[in-house]
């Protein structure tokens, strides 16, 4: 049995803080339990709210290796899982058939090319037969088809791929599976059931400040106390796309590289562009902050 890595949530939260992540007690708590149970985390939220980010600090805390398979409209097994690589394969047979004087038997063909030589692993297989630590983060789940979501379920419900000519390929070690969801469709109940589930919305104020604080060194605690309050009021209006806490250190950056340390109406309407990604977010954003001074 693999020796846990951690011994309670706290020692979760104190790990991801050594990287930069500020996580809250939900995160640090089901990031403990997924270790312990050996199940997937499904995580949800806005996007830019830090999904991808917590699998990559996981990684990065563990030292664990990363494997990321990206989803998209499309993603089949092919992508996901593994494919034979078809080109390698044909020169095979056509130096075996010159070398025998076509006188090779298909079936000795067909053995020798469905070998280990010829398989092209993509990040499910890969993760699966993987004999070190992994995190392996399926990033935008619900984006594929409901059939790639099948073959999805299928892998994390044993941790096993049934490969035709090779037969089934078992994990030596089960990897900590991050899913990520921007909610643009429903997933399945059955692929919500092998997960356990983690919410992760915007911030509190308090905390995305002490978020900026970490990401952004050089920057003083008064503007960084202004920032997030900007980013909050405009989070309430109703816009296109709000600003993601990405944004908002972006945005931080930005104004500490322009040599801002205090930021009036004016420079933060200058500079909506970097938290801003619609032009009618934007004058509906320097709208809300003229508003504001008046």
């Amino acid at each position: 049995m693999t020796t846990p890595r951690f011994a309670n949530p706290q020692a979760v939260r104190d790990s991801l803080r050594s990287v930069n992540y500020l996580a809250d007690d939900a995160i640090a708590g089901v990031v403990f339990l997924a270790e312990r149970l050996g199940k997937p985390i499904l995580v949800e939220g806005p996007a830019g709210t830090g999904k991808t980010e917590l699998a990559k600090s996981v990684a990065r805390m563990t030292g664990a290796r990363l494997i990321r398979l990206q989803c998209y409209e499309g993603l089949d097994e092919s992508k996901a899982l593994y494919e034979w690589n078809y080109k390698k394969q044909l020169l095979r047979i056509q130096a075996q058939r010159v070398a025998e004087g076509e006188g090779g038997s298909w079936s000795d063909i067909e053995e020798d090319i469905f070998g280990e030589e010829f398989l092209l692993e993509r990040p499910l297989l890969e993760a699966i037969r993987a004999t070190e630590p992994v995190v392996l983060l399926i990033d935008e789940v619900d984006r594929v088809e409901v059939e790639t979501e099948a073959l999805l379920l299928e892998i994390l419900s044993d941790y096993q791929v049934s490969i035709p000519e090779l037969g089934t390929v078992e994990a030596t070690q089960i990897p900590l599976v991050f899913l990520t969801s921007n909610n643009t469709r429903e997933l399945s109940e059955a692929l919500k059931r092998r997960c356990l589930f983690l919410h992760i919305d915007y911030p509190q104020m308090d905390r995305e400040k002490e978020i900026v604080l970490t990401r952004v060194p050089d920057i003083n605690e008064h503007l960084a106390d202004q920032i997030v309050r900007i980013v909050r009021s405009i989070r309430q209006i109703e816009l296109k796309k709000s600003p993601s806490v990405s944004e908002t250190i972006d945005w931080a950056r930005t104004l500490v590289l322009l040599g801002i340390n205090e930021i009036d109406a004016q420079q933060a309407k200058e500079t909506l562009h970097v938290l801003l990604k619609y032009q009618t977010d934007i004058a509906k954003a320097a709208k809300e902050l003229g508003n504001e001074k008046k």
